[in-house]
């Protein structure tokens, strides 16, 4: 059952409260590129548990066999704040309720709450629905009226809602009283083509609050106009109670409203209450929890909780930021989870550098002769390619080596890389290495699927019986770019990995006009860095 959302008050301010309604395991998952496993639904089912998000819609039962098993699967995991949702549509034409297989299998399914959507577009229903308009209206009440007198909680998905409202409103508003007719407990409100501007949805929302004003209303966004996210926060203003969305906005087409923006505008910025404070701190781990489930790199630009969001690379942003966070922060960075980070490249000044090594517990100071060496350092290695703003590994190392704070964790004797190609037009990568690590020799080889993945699993090969952590971290994206494309094949280029483990990420770089050479330099940083962070002996 839907329970009406609580009022509070908090140091004197009220807050009203805002019902979270997660569809990224079947929204999300049409997106382009997404795709999850049962297994990755129910792993990502109990991360927005541990969040605390209100709904989670799990997928539509009657479409296929994997969403089936996804809540035969979900009813073991004992949720301890989410309710798991099942979707579908309403009746089909010349079908009772009873009879219905897309009904049935919801029921089958075992949940408590569905969303039924319908029809509320007149062109829809006389265009693909090919229904009559008042034969449209009863499909809707009929299926709720049923699937109520099953004992389920109905949320009534209204279908492009705003297109027929602009259309026909008198129908567009009909529809919802069908539902409500059929005893729906909650009605949201779909841009699903996602072009609503938000001063007109916001206009209508209101209208629809006021006149349904026992009714719980929701609103589902699309982004297709790049408006999905303020269109979710404008009808929450204008009175709707449920914000449907998806993480880091997975979705068809340009995506859904993104819940991972749409939270912290509304709880830090409007007074209302989503999450507990302390889960809001959890929102950025999340975001790139689910991301790394979806196997889609998370924007390093997305408010929030992207990487990007609190960095800081002009050196007059630097040091007013370093005198008071406010001057370039929204919002403190640590309030979502996520953290400020400093930026050095040709661009910065030595302030930044005096941020970097307080970050890595180092004493620096403006007249320290090391802060402008460490400086000149970082713009001799820009001018020939090097790129630190995403390779914040591989500055952590160099500050290091500089200050001469840092003891390396094994030694290069030699590595060979060779590729083979088979009759059968496969290719073989593989790759043996000899490392030192503390005067004793480790000789090994390794495949991959290609030269850098074959070194990459050969030197983790030799080093892992030093260095068990080692075995945590993977690379998690991997870029190469031509430094002077006017040089053909004798031009640098710039390798960027990306690293991770269950912690954290970090970037390291190489640069040389041979790629291979490029790849192992920044190879090397990404394990150095992961043993540095570790604290190994």
């Amino acid at each position: 059952m839907i329970t009406t959302p609580a009022v509070g008050v908090v140091n004197g301010v009220i807050m009203q409260e805002i019902k979270l309604y997660d569809t990224t395991l079947r929204d999300g998952a049409q997106g382009e590129g997404v795709s999850f496993s049962v297994g990755d639904k129910i792993k990502i089912a109990k991360k927005l548990d541990l969040l605390g998000i209100h709904y989670i819609e799990g997928g539509w039962p009657g479409s296929n066999p994997k969403d089936m098993e996804f809540f035969k699967e979900v009813k073991k995991l004992r949720l301890k704040r989410s309710e798991v949702v099942a979707f579908g549509s309403t009746r089909r034409t010349k079908k009772t309720p009873a009879k219905d297989e897309n009904l049935k299998a919801i029921l089958k399914s075992g949940v408590r709450t569905v969303t039924i959507f319908g029809k509320a577009w007149d062109m829809h229903v006389t265009d693909v629905l090919k229904a009559s308009l008042q034969e449209n209206l009863d499909i809707i009440s009929e299926t709720v009226e049923y699937l109520k007198s099953k004992g389920r909680t109905v949320f009534y998905d209204a279908e492009h809602f705003f297109d027929g409202y602009v259309r026909n409103r008198e129908y567009a508003l009909e529809t919802l009283r069908a539902a409500c007719k059929g005893g729906c407990d909650a009605i949201v409100l779909c841009d699903t083509n996602g072009g609503m501007i938000t001063h007109e949805l916001g206009t209508i929302v209101r209208g629809v609050c006021n006149e349904f004003n026992n009714m719980m209303i929701g609103i589902h966004t699309h982004n297709d106009s790049g408006m999905g996210v303020a269109n979710s926060i404008a009808a929450i203003d204008a009175g709707a109670k449920i914000a449907q969305g998806t993480i880091n906005g997975y979705g068809e087409r340009c995506g859904n409203a993104d819940l991972c923006v749409i939270v912290p505008n509304l709880q830090l910025k409007m007074g209302y209450k989503c999450l507990p404070d302390a889960k809001l701190k959890e929102l950025t781990e999340v975001s790139r929890y689910v991301s790394e489930i979806a196997n889609m790199k998370q924007k390093d630009n997305q408010p929030f909780v992207g990487r990007s969001a609190f960095a800081h690379k002009g050196g007059v942003h630097v040091n007013a930021v370093m005198k008071n966070p406010e001057t370039y922060e929204h919002v403190k960075p640590e309030s979502v989870g996520n953290h400020r980070r400093i930026l050095v490249s040709e661009l910065s000044g030595k302030t930044s550098i005096i941020l970097k090594a307080k970050e890595m517990e180092l004493d620096l100071s403006k007249d320290d002769p090391q802060t402008r060496k460490i400086l000149k350092l970082v713009q001799n290695l820009e001018n020939q390619g090097y790129n630190f703003e995403a390779a914040d590994g591989s500055f952590e190392l160099l500050m290091k080596k500089a200050l001469k704070k840092y003891k390396p964790f094994f030694s290069l004797e030699g590595f060979k890389v060779s590729i083979e190609k088979r009759e059968d037009n496969t290719l073989i990568s593989e790759a043996t290495i000899k490392v030192k690590v503390d005067r004793k020799e480790e000789h090994t080889a390794a495949e991959g699927d290609g030269p850098v993945n074959a070194l990459d699993n050969a030197l983790r090969k030799a080093l892992n019986k030093f260095y068990p952590t080692l075995a945590e971290m993977h690379l998690s994206d991997f870029k190469v770019r031509v430094l002077d494309e006017k040089a053909g094949t004798e031009a640098k280029v710039r390798v960027l990995i990306q690293s991770q483990d269950e912690e954290s990420s970090w970037g390291t770089v190489g640069v040389s006009e041979n790629i291979i050479e490029a790849s192992w330099q920044a190879l090397v940083d990404s394990v150095e860095y992961k043993l540095l962070k570790d604290k190994v002996k």
